[in-house]
């Protein structure tokens, strides 16, 4: 994730000194376009993509991030008078923290979602294919997917621990080297992942598109007249 504090980094003074001279709406604006693309390219990309379009990807997306801010949120200092803006700096503050925090429970609560739609079928298929009876399958691919999402996270396989309870692992004609090794479970979820992050970065471009509408209905270059 490097890249995308690198954009973040290069872009943030130079959008701040060109939002001081031109106003901050096109470049508040463009920043969440900026943005709202790269979420969708993200959508495009392969699953096993490689890494460098991954890194220029981030590091656009940290670009529009950062001309976005900068103007933003000079245009709301510049919008109360001069002995408000330390009021006014503390509840922009909050909204932001209040909403990072907000943001990471919806997204994950959107990642399960497009979890649950595909992941109980790949999950299935998947243990009958090595040999995992049809009823145990069943009764597996039925949990809740977050214990998945959290294992791929951490690079762990849990099917041995999920299909220990029934011992099937023992049973002739199951393939248990194969579901307990390195690669079954990572092919295994490549798909819901996948259809999980579409949901993600859909939902993250929508986003980005309300902001820069929002934005380009802002005022321009203006500031607040002193009392």
């Amino acid at each position: 994730m490097l890249p995308m504090t690198l954009g973040f980094l290069v872009a943030g003074p130079v959008a701040g000194l060109l939002s001081d001279r031109y106003g901050a709406r096109p470049f508040a604006t463009g920043g969440m376009v900026l943005s709202a693309v790269t979420f969708l390219a993200l959508i495009a990309i392969p699953v096993n993509f490689n890494y460098w379009v991954f890194a220029l990807l981030i590091f656009l997306n940290g670009l529009g991030s950062a001309i976005f801010t900068a103007p933003n949120t000079a245009a709301i200092m510049s919008s109360v008078p001069a002995h408000q803006r330390g009021a006014a700096s503390g509840v922009r503050g909050t909204f932001f923290n209040a909403g990072s925090s907000l943001s990471i429970g919806i997204f994950f609560s959107l990642m399960i979602v497009g979890l649950s739609a595909t992941m109980p079928a790949a999950m299935q298929s998947g243990l009958t294919a090595q040999g995992v009876p049809a009823s145990t399958a069943a009764q597996v691919s039925s949990l809740p997917p977050v214990g998945s999402l959290f294992a791929a996270f951490l690079g762990y396989n849990p099917v041995g621990e999920l299909l220990a309870p029934s011992g099937v692992l023992e049973q002739p004609g199951v393939n248990t080297a194969e579901l307990t090794g390195q690669s079954f479970f990572p092919n295994l979820i490549t798909e819901p992942f996948h259809a999980g992050l579409v949901v993600v970065f859909g939902a993250a471009a929508l986003m980005m598109a309300v902001a820069a509408l929002a934005s380009l209905g802002a005022g321009g270059k203006y500031a607040h007249a002193d009392d």
